[in-house]
């Protein structure tokens, strides 16, 4: 029995300890989230990012078929999904409006200027729903689209805008060493390519829980440690902390804007939002909110550890929760450029549209 006792209370004091960190690490979410807008609140009297979904007729703002820029993983419509009700939803913030998108305002305030996405595939997301929002406000303007492995823009000739997605899944880099593909958490050589914008919007987190054949490295280094692999979630917050410094060493505040688009989660397990279903593969209509049954996922703490601690002006567009009840708004079944089920991006037109509004709203209020 003294034995048994010996045995068991260290494993509960254990199991206490992850218990009250992991509850610890979610209050502290919630309190940088809070503390991080309370500055914005003062100037603009609004969290864009706390609200509810409301049905909107005027909703989508562009058609897919008449938008030259979508990839087919993300071209719902076009592969054969049936229902339409997805895209007629708008995000409606609590405390304010979200002002409707102006392509041709933002084209003009940005005239003459370089804005970059930098990240994985949700990047890619983002940025043919942007390019697609801005051609839909101005038709008849002349583009330029150039596609390419690690770097593609779409330039809109008549305002002097060029967007440019810049393919990094990490942000830090891989580098090809005698043993194999290594995941350096300390180094950021394609940061060079990032310099000289006026606006970057950063996006990471996807790639960092790949393993098996979908994993594109074969070690992780930190420091002059290299190991076969190590917790996904401390890698994570390695890696975002290099990313951190490299902004606060090579972006000027005066000359350039920085966002980080938050964690875009995924909907494989119906479970997290009280659903029988296995995942998103049927799902029509968006939860009610506010909060997400599951709660925030563990690398939206990681980053806003990390943007706490950063000395230059970085926004947070932060996406999670909105994207959380959006259990409807992914290809599942109906993409035409990933087999299986896709739950992890987004059909276009939808919800990357409202990242897009956001950062609009982000940066005319």
């Amino acid at each position: 029995m003294g034995f048994g006792y010996q045995v068991l209370l260290p494993l509960f004091l254990e199991a206490l300890f992850v218990s009250l960190f992991v509850q610890a690490a979610k209050a502290e979410l919630v309190y940088n989230v809070t503390s991080s807008f309370r500055g914005r609140e003062l100037v603009s009297g609004c969290n864009l990012f706390q609200g509810k979904w409301v049905f909107d007729a005027s909703y989508p703002l562009y058609e897919s078929s008449k938008c030259p820029f979508i990839d087919p993983e993300f071209d719902c419509q076009k592969y054969g999904r049936p229902d339409k009700q997805y895209l007629k939803y708008a995000w409606k913030p609590d405390s304010c409006d979200l002002p409707r998108f102006d392509g041709m305002d933002f084209l003009t305030r940005w005239r003459g200027k370089k804005i970059m996405f930098v990240g994985d595939s949700l990047s890619l997301n983002q940025w043919e729903s942007l390019a697609c929002m801005l051609q839909a406000s101005v038709p008849k303007a002349r583009t330029t689209f150039l596609r390419k492995d690690s770097l593609s823009s779409v330039a809109f000739e008549d305002y002097g805008v060029t967007i440019l997605l810049y393919r990094t899944p990490y942000l830090v880099d891989i580098v090809r060493q005698d043993i194999g593909r290594v995941l350096n958490l300390n180094s950021i050589q394609g940061g060079n390519a990032w310099k000289g914008m006026d606006m970057l919007i950063f996006n990471t987190w996807h790639w960092w829980t790949h393993k098996g054949k979908s994993q594109p490295w074969d070690y992780v280094q930190d420091g002059t440690t290299v190991s076969k692999d190590m917790d996904r979630l401390i890698a994570f917050y390695k890696g975002l902390t290099t990313w951190g410094r490299w902004v606060d060493i090579n972006v000027d505040p005066s000359k350039t804007k920085v966002f980080f688009q938050g964690i875009s989660p995924t909907h494989y397990e119906g479970k997290e939002w009280n659903s029988g279903s296995k995942n998103c593969n049927g799902e029509q209509i968006p939860l009610a909110g506010p909060t997400y049954p599951a709660g925030p996922p563990p690398a939206a703490i990681v980053v806003n550890k990390v943007l706490s601690r950063i000395k230059t002006p970085v926004y947070l567009l932060d996406i999670t929760t909105l994207s959380q009840l959006r259990k409807d708004a992914h290809p599942s079944a109906y993409s035409g450029g990933h087999s299986g089920t896709d739950c992890s991006h987004w059909c276009l037109p939808g919800l990357p549209d409202t990242w897009n509004q956001l950062l609009y709203a982000a940066l005319i209020m």
